[in-house]
């Protein structure tokens, strides 16, 4: 999956459809990243082919302690569901968000709550040691 924030698109919106789109055909997916951060704009959700909403973790981090905040990622999930796209919200620190954010129905969730960014090398070595462990 290619993720594309939205900053990244504003600058040539035509010519960011035309590449997007021949992702698209080449039967790549595609992500938003950082939604609702930008310049967010349903005129651009309508234009673009993406295939998924990245929550922003600003939105994430205070879900605890912050109505608003429940309120706008509860509103993003609405709109992604009712137009098909996939959402994954970015930046999960501890369980309560991870919590909160299954209660609201967000099934994809990353984060230093799974696991700290790594090299590719320390990740193929973390799935063959768990695949062996199982």
């Amino acid at each position: 999956c290619l993720e594309v924030t939205e900053s990244a698109l504003i600058i040539d919106l035509d010519q960011a459809v035309r590449v997007l789109n021949q992702f698209r055909r080449s039967g790549v997916r595609l992500s938003l990243d950082d939604f609702g951060t930008g310049y967010s704009s349903l005129s651009y959700l309508k234009r673009l082919a993406v295939d998924s909403l990245k929550i922003d973790k600003s939105f994430v981090n205070d879900l605890a302690t912050d109505n608003e905040s429940v309120t706008f990622i509860n509103s993003i999930l609405s709109l992604a569901s009712a137009l098909n796209l996939d959402v994954v919200a970015e930046g999960v620190e501890n369980q309560d968000q991870v919590e909160i954010l299954a209660g609201l129905g967000c099934k994809r969730a990353q984060g230093y709550f799974f696991h700290k960014p790594m090299p590719a090398s320390k990740f193929r070595a973390l799935l063959v040691q768990q695949e062996s462990n199982n």
